[in-house]
């Protein structure tokens, strides 16, 4: 007789706005409240608070903490903040942006919102070969061409909640601001 093996199925939302996340705090964010807005959603980089202090009333910047990618963010969810603040990247760093709960954006139990987002941004325009190189980093399966290399790659969503581009680790941060500017033109 053969075992059974139980496959977890990854719900893939329809929209941008079907989406929801719970901040480090505990709170639901249901993506509706982001109609409008362009988005930015990043493993957190303190370029961020930049964008998010040029852009105040047209661009949302979400940060989403993982684990993933060498243990890089071994903390828990309520040592994130201080760990930011303290360590890295220090200096008394506070994100002036939402900042969800720790969790995977690739393997099995990619959260929602990445789920999407590889869905319809397969692999990021300014680098589409990148596969993640170090196998000993790997700590989810199975490997996907589309899953998210490393920390730091970002996603831009435009103001009707469609996926615009997604950006490598490599691109700066700052530099997605071109794009920014564009999205949020009346």
């Amino acid at each position: 007789m053969c075992g059974s093996t139980r496959v977890k199925m990854t719900f893939i939302a329809k929209t941008f706005y079907d989406l929801k996340a719970t901040t480090l705090e505990g709170d639901m964010v249901d993506f509706n409240v982001f109609r409008g807005r362009v988005v930015l959603i990043e493993n957190v980089a303190s370029e961020l608070n930049e964008l998010q202090r040029r852009y105040p009333h047209r661009l949302v910047v979400l940060g989403f903490p993982c684990n993933q990618f060498g243990y890089q963010e071994n903390c828990s969810n309520g040592e994130i903040l201080n760990s930011l603040q303290h360590v890295r990247p220090g200096g008394g760093f506070q994100p002036n942006f939402t900042m969800f709960e720790k969790c995977d954006v690739n393997g099995t139990n990619t959260h929602p919102v990445f789920a999407y987002l590889k869905d319809k941004l397969p692999y990021p325009d300014d680098d589409p070969n990148s596969l993640v190189q170090d196998p000993k980093f790997l700590v989810w399966s199975p490997i996907s061409r589309t899953d998210i290399s490393w920390n730091f790659e970002k996603f831009l969503i435009g103001p009707e909640g469609e996926p615009f581009k997604r950006y490598s680790k490599k691109f700066p941060t700052i530099d997605v601001e071109p794009d920014i500017q564009r999205l949020s033109a009346d």
